[in-house]
């Protein structure tokens, strides 16, 4: 069976790429390339699933939204 999962990817201070999994507890990797980076984080998938199980209910990603605040 083939599922589809969104996939957060962010870049972190030092330049690594950061991906997570919001469905899946726990579920991120880093890599400095996105190729890397998407292999692992398959790799990371598979893995969950086989510890955790279910993942959460499937959520419905809507976008990104950048917010400035005063500090």
């Amino acid at each position: 069976m083939t599922r589809a999962f969104t996939v957060i990817i962010e870049r972190d201070a030092e330049g690594y790429y950061v991906a997570t999994v919001p469905e899946l507890r726990g579920c991120h990797t880093q890599a400095r390339s996105l190729d890397t980076l998407m292999k692992r984080i398959r790799e990371a998938i598979e893995v969950c699933l086989e510890v955790e199980g279910e993942p959460l209910p499937p959520q419905e990603f809507i976008g990104v939204q950048r917010v400035w605040v005063d500090v």
